[in-house]
C-alpha cells in the first residue's frame, strides 16, 4: 500500500492526521475524524497551542491525551527535528471518546444490532438507545432519549433497574444477569445481558445490552413441563417403559419396568439395555432397529425381544420404540415401551428350527405320522426328535410337552394354529 493508498484508508477512520512543517504550520492534513475543514483546523490550532506550552515526558515522543469540543484524543506529535525528516513533522490524532451518536461508527453499528442497547446517566435519564431497545417497548428510540427510565419503565421496575445501575457505578464493573420487564402489551419479557460502566463525555454513566430470550424461555417451560407430564404417565399409566441414551444405557425406567425385571430402579439406571436382553435372533434385528433410530433414518419402530429379569428368568415383550429430542449429531433418547407381555418362563435349551415345528404340530394335535408327513421327514426321524425333546425339556410325556414348549416360551401363547414365539410371519410355524 503506498502513502496515497493509505490516506484513502485513513479518511473513513476516527483519525485525524497532518504534516508540520518547522515552525509547526501545518502544511497537509486529513482523516476521518472531522466532516469540515474549519473543525480540523480548529482542531490543529488546538494541539498547536498545546504542544507549545505543555511539558511532555522526555523520551514520550509527544504521545499525550488532548480534549477538544466535549471529544477525547491520543495524540502523537513528535517534536519538529526528531526523526529521519529534520524540517518537518507528523502527527495523528486517533479518537478514544465523546464522539457525538451521530457521527461514532460504532454508535452506527450499535443502531443496527438486533442486540438491544442503551445508555443512562447516573439519574436514571436514557442519552442514547438503539433501535432493538425502543422495540422492546413497542415505541421508537426517539420516543425513548431523554426521558427517564420511570416514564417507560412500571415504577417497580424503575425502582429496581435503577439500583442495578447504581450497583454498576459504584462497583466500577460489568455485571452479568437476566432481568425481567414489562412489555408495551402488558406482558412480561425476559432479557439477558451485561450492564457496565461507560463514560459519556465528562458524565459517568451506565451502559447496558441485551439479548430477549423471551422466546426462548417460554420454551424451556415448555419443554419443561413437557417432560414433567411425561414423568407423570410414567409413573402412574403402569406402562414398562426405559428411556435410553444413544449410547444404549438406561436413564430412566418406570416402576412397572423395575417390575417385571424384579429390579430396583436404582439398579437399572445406567445399566447397558443389552444387559436386559437375550440371546436370540430378535437381538440382532433389534440392534439394527436401534442403529437407524440413533442415526436419524426413522423415528419409531415396533419389535420384540426376550426379557431377562435378575432371577435370570425369560419372557417375551412387545416394544415401541420412540425416538425423543432432537439435535444435530441425532436424536437425545429413545422412548422403549413394552406394549405386550409374553409369560415368565425359565430359559431352555437352544432348539433347532425342524424342532420347533416338531412342538407346534405336537400342540395343534397332530398324529406322529401326521407330523412326518407335513415336514417330509420319515416317521423314525420323528420319533427320534420326539425323544430328544423329551430328554431336553424335561416332559415325560406328549401333553407335559406341549405345556413345557408354552410355559417356557417356545411356543406363542397368543397365536392358533400353533407356531413358535419368534416367528417372523403370523403363518409361519417357527
Amino acid at each position: 500500500m503506498d502513502e496515497a493508498d493509505f490516506k484513502s484508508l485513513l479518511a473513513h477512520l476516527p483519525v485525524s492526521w497532518w504534516e508540520a512543517d518547522g515552525g509547526l504550520r501545518v502544511v497537509d492534513s486529513g482523516g476521518g475524524a472531522f466532516t469540515d475543514e474549519g473543525t480540523a483546523r480548529r482542531f490543529l490550532d488546538t494541539l498547536r497551542a498545546d504542544f507549545d506550552t505543555a511539558p511532555h515526558p522526555p523520551g514520550t515522543g509527544g504521545h499525550y491525551q488532548a480534549h477538544f469540543e466535549g471529544r477525547t484524543f491520543d495524540v502523537s506529535w513528535p517534536a519538529a527535528g526528531r526523526g529521519t525528516r529534520p524540517h518537518r513533522s507528523r502527527g495523528v490524532a486517533v479518537e478514544v471518546g465523546g464522539r457525538s451518536a451521530d457521527t461514532d461508527p460504532y454508535v452506527s453499528f450499535a443502531d443496527l444490532t438486533p442486540a438491544a442497547a442503551f445508555v443512562r446517566d447516573a439519574s436514571g435519564c436514557y442519552l442514547w438507545t438503539n433501535h432493538a431497545y425502543a422495540h422492546l417497548y413497542g415505541t421508537t428510540r426517539d420516543d425513548v432519549v431523554g426521558r427517564h427510565l420511570g416514564d417507560v419503565d412500571g415504577p417497580d421496575d424503575a425502582v429496581r433497574f435503577l439500583a442495578l445501575d447504581q450497583e454498576v457505578l459504584s462497583g466500577g464493573r460489568p455485571v452479568r444477569h437476566t432481568l425481567t420487564y414489562r412489555r408495551a402489551d402488558g406482558t412480561s419479557g425476559r432479557a439477558a445481558g451485561y450492564r457496565f460502566p461507560v463514560r459519556w463525555g465528562s458524565r459517568r454513566c451506565v451502559a447496558g445490552i441485551y439479548v430477549d430470550i423471551t422466546d426462548y424461555t417460554q420454551a424451556l417451560d415448555q419443554r419443561r413441563q413437557a417432560e414433567e407430564d411425561l414423568r407423570a404417565l410414567r409413573d402412574h399409566s403402569g406402562l414398562p417403559c426405559v428411556r435410553l441414551t444413544p449410547d444404549g444405557l438406561v436413564g430412566e425406567a418406570s416402576t412397572a419396568a423395575a417390575e417385571i425385571l424384579h429390579a430396583r430402579l436404582s439398579d437399572l439406571v445406567g445399566l447397558p439395555a443389552d444387559a436386559l436382553l437375550a440371546e436370540t435372533p430378535e437381538r440382532r434385528e433389534l440392534h439394527r432397529l436401534w442403529d437407524d433410530l440413533v442415526d436419524g433414518r426413522r423415528r419409531s419402530a415396533r419389535t420384540s425381544a426376550v426379557l431377562v429379569d435378575s432371577e435370570r428368568r425369560l419372557r417375551r415383550a412387545w416394544l415401541h420404540l420412540t425416538t425423543v429430542g432432537r439435535s444435530p449429531g441425532g436424536p437425545r433418547g429413545v422412548w422403549a415401551v413394552v406394549t405386550h407381555l409374553g409369560l415368565r418362563h425359565e430359559a431352555h435349551p437352544p432348539l433347532t428350527a425342524t424342532q420347533v415345528r416338531i412342538l407346534a404340530l405336537l400342540a395343534a394335535g397332530h398324529s406322529n405320522a401326521d407330523i412326518a408327513a407335513s415336514l417330509h421327514l420319515s416317521r423314525q426321524t420323528v420319533d427320534y426328535h420326539l425323544s430328544r425333546l423329551r430328554d431336553l425339556l424335561d416332559a415325560p410325556t406328549r401333553a407335559a410337552l406341549v405345556a413345557r414348549a408354552y410355559v417356557l416360551g417356545i411356543l406363542s401363547p397368543h397365536a392358533w394354529p400353533p407356531r413358535s414365539a419368534t416367528a417372523s410371519h403370523p403363518l409361519s410355524p417357527a
